[in-house]
């Protein structure tokens, strides 16, 4: 198969400007963007990460043919307006610069798949989103945002939404109408209830919550019937909802660092968990049921207060891993526990 050459050198990339489709111009230091590469007319993929760059000139516009634009880790601020000129724009990368917000021209770029902006200072975000039809992955991680604006809505073929780590305190209803979307990411951030609409996301396979605030789970969560991953560490749970018995599908359960005293013997249902993840909690016991759990792999209950397990732990025969250091168990139970499983690693301290 052909394989495109990349040119790593401005210099040579000007003497063939038509040939030129792929530029990597990663970690040189640059302070400014080389207005030269606007005659690179077909260029197709531009590589500027790691650099210094304060701006972008509006010949950026020049790059018609530009599918994917890299310039992560630089010290950008803004875009110019001229950025709504790359038509077949796919991929935009503006990881861990300094914007503080984007121009509405954002919007013109109806090829756009992926836009990433992990780490920046963004409080607001333009209304013109709705128009990313085509948008799979939006990641904005890392940020300033308060509030999403209810356009997101239309972005119906979104796939993977990171918002973890802003200062988001709700989530607008309309998130429920992202019928695509696979990763919902929302940790460390102020939320203190998720909409009932959540329930609508049919298609969601990772839900990630940790570290919010949450006193209670909305029951609708039990429609999400093809969840895989569900990450629910440090969100002061106290009771966990019989309701999550009910995703058939989950294979990793974390629910590190809550409040839980007791687990719900409907647990049992989730037949295909394979990661049990309880580590610092307040549990004194664990439901006999647990046993039924047959495709269990690693079950973390360290730092929490049990004195035994019960003897249908032996049941769990793909059980790799169990970590159980930081409970009061004796040496005798110890030796107990070792026999009913062992073929698994155990870690008691």
């Amino acid at each position: 198969m052909y394989k495109e050459e990349i040119y790593v050198d401005l210099n040579k990339a000007l003497k063939n400007p038509k040939d030129v489709r792929i530029l990597d111009l990663n970690g040189r230091k640059l302070t400014t963007f080389p207005k030269e590469i606007g005659q690179l007319k077909n260029l197709e993929i531009l590589y500027l990460r790691d650099n210094q760059l304060e701006t972008l000139p509006k010949e950026i516009g020049k790059l018609q043919k530009l599918q994917g634009l890299y310039l992560k880790e630089n010290q950008l601020k803004t875009l110019p307006k001229e950025i709504g000129k790359l038509k077949n724009l796919k991929v935009l990368e503006l990881d861990s610069n300094q914007f503080k917000t984007l121009p509405k021209e954002i919007g013109k770029l109806q090829k756009l798949q992926g836009l990433y902006l992990k780490e920046n200072q963004l409080t607001t975000f333009p209304k013109e989103i709705e128009q990313l039809k085509n948008i799979r992955a939006l990641y904005l991680d890392y940020n300033q945002l308060k509030a999403l604006p209810k356009e997101i809505a239309q972005l119906k073929n979104l796939r993977h939404l990171h918002l973890s780590d802003n200062r988001l305190k709700t989530l607008p209803k309309e998130i429920g109408k992202l019928q695509n979307l696979r990763e919902l990411f929302l940790g460390h951030m102020q939320l203190k209830a998720l909409p009932k609409e959540i329930g609508k996301l049919q298609n969601l396979k990772v839900l990630d919550l940790i570290g919010n605030r949450f006193t209670n789970l909305p029951k609708e969560m039990k429609q999400l019937q093809k969840l895989e991953y569900l990450f629910l560490p440090n969100i002061r749970l106290k009771i966990l909802p019989k309701e999550i018995a009910q995703l058939k599908k989950l294979q990793t359960l974390d629910l590190r660092k809550n409040q839980l005293k007791t687990l719900p013997k409907e647990i049992v249902q989730l037949k295909k968990l394979r990661h049990l993840h309880l580590s610092s909690n307040q549990l004194t016991n664990l439901p006999k049921e647990i046993g039924e759990l047959k495709n269990l792999q690693e079950l973390d209950l360290s730092a929490n207060e049990l004195t035994t397990l019960p003897k249908e732990i032996a049941q769990l025969k793909k059980l790799k891993q169990l970590h159980l250091h930081k409970n009061p168990i004796t040496r005798e139970e110890i030796e107990r526990i070792r026999k009913l499983l062992p073929k698994c690693t155990i870690y008691f301290e």
